[in-house]
């Protein structure tokens, strides 16, 4: 019997090139098993794409004193280029500053906060007075108070692997200038992840087909409980959020990125003159979505993008 196999693969940063990691950790495998599916007459929809709005790509703009357009610009035609040279048979590789990207994530955005699975809070913020900034969780770098790894970043540590607010950073320092931030107050959108938790670990614990470690990962974490995570950030590059009075600020990119999947999949279909192709991975029984992804990604793919879709369908 025919299926339908999505085959979503990791979206890097576009600010600096692919690598020997990059093709054996994700690209290599999984177009080993998209051709493996393409021969057994399954049908098969493998897209990704450069993601274009993290704070690295800011942080590379800072540094060579160029834009954060430029940069990803230039890195996703490098993308392109490898991806091709190496023959990795994607159906789409796409960016996430399309017009097509930006719908697609303003619309998750808005049914989640008509919901009230988004909500606002006031909160406390990092801020470097040298920058005269407020710092997105990737401009804190500092010591995990998990494991005592210094080079922590504001959002995870990529030692441990464990997700974390900015403020449990010890001794944090701004990653442009290196000067002790100080704090002060602004008000951001939250995703209401403790809403989730239950139905998330239920549905985990019967993932019997998942790796070992992404289970235990993600069965641990959601054991420790949820917390409610920020959805939008204090910065000029990336998506806005599609809040009226709050046009300022823009979608948090770990929120957007992970629409990637299911926005590619719409950009693919809108390129075949079939836009509704994509509802025979996404909608039904029949569509099996497979993910290639690096470990630090276990949360952001097994906890927060279900999340988001129940949210959005639920």
């Amino acid at each position: 019997m025919t299926e339908n196999i999505g085959v979503f693969v990791a979206w890097p940063y576009a600010n600096g090139d692919l690598h020997c990691g990059h093709v054996a950790g994700v690209y290599l495998p999984a177009d080993i098993f998209a051709r493996y599916h393409r021969l057994r007459a399954n049908r098969v929809l493998m897209v990704s794409g450069s993601d274009s709005h993290g704070t690295p790509i800011t942080v590379k703009a800072e540094q060579e004193g160029t834009t954060p357009r430029q940069v990803f610009e230039r890195y996703h035609a490098r993308f392109l280029e490898s991806l091709r040279d190496l023959g990795v048979s994607f159906d789409l590789f796409t960016h996430t500053d399309t017009e097509n990207h930006w719908a697609v994530s303003q619309d998750i955005f808005r049914v989640l906060w008509e919901k009230n699975y988004i909500f606002r809070k006031a909160m406390r913020q990092l801020y470097c007075e040298k920058d005269a900034m407020f710092l997105p969780d990737r401009f804190v770098e500092g010591t995990c108070p998990h494991c005592g790894y210094d080079g922590a970043r504001g959002d995870q540590c990529e030692r441990c692997g464990k997700l974390l607010d900015s403020f449990e950073v010890v001794e944090p320092r701004c990653k442009l200038c290196g000067t002790q931030p100080v704090i002060r107050d602004t008000e951001h959108f939250f995703l209401d992840l403790p809403a989730f938790n239950e139905e998330l670990l239920a549905w985990v614990q019967k993932q019997t087909h998942w790796r070992p470690n992404v289970s235990s990962f993600t069965i641990n974490y959601l054991h420790e409980g949820l917390q409610p995570r920020p959805v939008s950030r204090d910065i000029t590059w990336g998506i806005t959020v599609p809040v009226e009075g709050f046009e300022q600020k823009r979608i948090y990119v770990w929120f957007e990125a992970v629409i990637g999947y299911l926005a590619a999949s719409i950009e693919w279909a809108k390129n075949h003159r079939q836009p509704d192709a994509w509802e025979d991975w996404w909608k039904g029984p029949e569509g099996k979505g497979y993910y290639f992804i690096g470990k630090d990604n276990i949360p952001f793919h097994a906890i927060i993008w279900p999340a988001q879709r129940w949210g959005t369908v639920g």
